[in-house]
């Protein structure tokens, strides 16, 4: 049994794809009331149900005459194919595009034991009764009109799934840089912490205090990178007001030699471009990558959390659109 060429290989897997694709996309549409187009890939096709497919076919293939061992292959097979998928594109791709840590019994979030034991009851489902009529279905095709159909599924798939693996890429490479604009705010509001503590000592005293100040900043470095953007934002635009309502009497102060006044507009000109540029990566406007976001609402980030967030609130309209800069 499963005694298949190549061609009829990846035509069941073709199949399964676009089957996994139909359930996952219907499901998901009737729970939301939105229509939505499910997976990594923007065609009709989830490659991780036609692998999973394929996969149970294998693994039961030794064990055709017990139904119990189909039932275990299919379970350890499926969930090492699914641990496997999830820690491999967490690491390319910074985000997880499923995530059990909220259920019990769950590895590092990639799998947990409720899935695992349930991907052993589609095994069973799978090889006794859905692959079937498939079976008879995908052998009864013509084998010119199988080869045709299944290179020009190949080709289209193909060119399908490296444009949204580059969009996966480049959708990583955003999340990266909007985290890098944030760590260059938080040093801007530390910045200024220094200067107004400098700015309200005696000269003789602004060495010490600076470099206790910048001492401070390391120690609380970790401490702010886990405050919210729109936080550390208000916080410089408020110290910003602060420096700005007491310039008279600072606008003769020097720092190391350089004036208050001069740091401050220095510093000023590094918000105000931090800001739009954060603003800038906020707004995906490459179709792939708004569409991986919009057909994975649910997927997490554990670096990059709160930019993952904003991006997927500014991309399915969630957000008060903002002003141009």
């Amino acid at each position: 049994m499963y005694s298949y060429s190549i061609v009829q290989w990846f035509f069941f897997f073709y199949f399964y794809c676009f089957v996994g694709w139909c359930i996952e996309s219907a499901y998901v549409s009737i729970k939301t009331r939105q229509l939505t187009n499910r997976g990594f890939m923007r065609g009709p096709f989830l490659p991780l149900y036609g692998s999973g497919a394929i996969m149970m076919l294998v693994v039961s293939m030794p064990f055709q005459d017990n139904i119990f061992l189909v039932y275990v292959a299919g379970c350890v097979g499926a969930t090492i194919l699914e641990y496997v998928t999830g820690v491999t594109m967490e690491a390319l791709f910074k985000v997880r595009y499923w995530d059990y840590s909220r259920n019990k019994f769950n590895f590092q979030g990639h799998i947990c034991l409720g899935t695992s034991l349930a991907w052993g009851l589609l095994t069973i489902l799978m090889t006794e009764v859905v692959h079937v009529p498939v079976e008879r279905f995908g052998l009864g095709i013509p084998d010119m009109v199988l080869k045709g159909v299944t290179y020009v599924l190949s080709v289209l798939i193909f060119a399908d799934f490296a444009l949204s693996f580059k969009a996966a890429i480049d959708l990583r490479d955003v999340l990266v840089k909007m985290e890098q604009v944030k760590s260059e705010m938080v040093h801007i509001q530390k910045r200024l912490d220094v200067i107004i503590a400098l700015a309200n000592q005696e000269v003789e005293n602004r060495r010490a205090v600076l470099a206790e100040s910048m001492s401070m900043a390391r120690e609380e470095w970790t401490e702010r990178m886990s405050v919210h953007i729109d936080d550390i934002k208000a916080g410089i635009e408020k110290k910003m007001e602060q420096m700005k309502a007491g310039s008279s009497a600072w606008e003769e102060s020097h720092m190391d030699g350089i004036h208050i006044q001069e740091e401050l507009q220095n510093l000023k000109t590094k918000y105000a471009i931090n800001l739009a540029d954060r603003r800038r990566l906020g707004r995906l406007k490459d179709f792939f990558q708004r569409g991986l976001v919009c057909a994975n609402p649910g997927m997490t980030s554990v670096k990059f959390r709160e930019a993952l967030e904003e991006l997927k609130r500014r991309t399915m309209g969630k957000d008060e659109p903002e002003d141009e800069e």
